[in-house]
């Protein structure tokens, strides 16, 4: 099994700045894609941002230009800075994990624990 370990949430103010980290660790033995969902109150969950192992990347609109996803192939590990934060923005964070086995994206995904950001004055 895999798991993921989130960490960095928390409380700011509008305009300012977090950075979220997601560890992976397990049974990893090839990953196709590390990303941030997130869901609000009353909301649906939606996809913030994703990476792929050939390091492309895909943004939710409402993020575009303020929030940059990154990973550490090294550590197995996946960030998500998070500059100009809105109010809306406020959720909890989950970090998701995909696995592929030569050019089959295997269906089962691991997702973490999930980390609550709070975006308010």
């Amino acid at each position: 099994q895999v798991q993921l370990v989130e960490s960095g949430g928390g409380l700011v103010q509008p305009g300012g700045s977090l950075r979220l980290s997601c560890a992976a660790s397990g049974n990893i033995f090839s990953i196709n894609t590390m990303g941030w969902y997130r869901q609000a109150p009353g909301k649906e969950r939606e996809l913030v941002a994703v990476v792929s192992s050939g390091s492309r990347t895909n943004y939710a609109d409402s993020v575009k230009g303020r929030f940059t996803i990154a990973k550490d192939n090294a550590e197995n590990t996946v960030y998500l800075q998070m500059n100009s934060l809105k109010p809306e923005d406020t959720a909890v964070y989950y970090c998701n994990l995909v696995q592929s086995r030569g050019s089959m994206v295997l269906k089962y995904n691991y997702w973490g624990q999930g980390t609550q950001v709070t975006v308010s004055s």
